[in-house]
């Protein structure tokens, strides 16, 4: 993963509304949730909620998947392991594996 990559992902959940997507999708299974149903449990407007679901998807944090006339979020499992992976391949003195392991 480059720099501007990690920035960006960071950049995209460093804001409260995404956050709360993110953080809701991950609790949701691969089939994820559909753009009305996430706006209804974070109580926000859906416009809204489409602005924040952009952003997250060009972050490459969550994708997406059209079904129909309904398009479903879900988290982009392999963009969260590689930031993650991105942040503590340092950590520890450069032994990563003195963390606990994230997985």
């Amino acid at each position: 993963m480059e720099l501007c990559d990690a920035v960006n992902q960071l950049a995209a959940l460093a804001q409260e509304t995404r956050l709360e997507i993110f953080r809701l999708l991950a609790r949701q299974n691969q089939s994820g949730l559909a753009a009305g149903d996430i706006a209804e449990s974070l109580q926000t407007p859906a416009n809204t909620i489409s602005f924040h679901l952009k952003e997250l998807v060009t972050a490459g944090m969550i994708q997406s998947q059209r079904d129909g006339r309904h398009v479903f979020y879900s988290i982009k499992a392999q963009g969260l392991r590689d930031l993650l992976a991105y942040l503590t391949e340092d950590c520890c003195g450069g032994n990563p594996e003195m963390c606990h392991p994230i997985n």
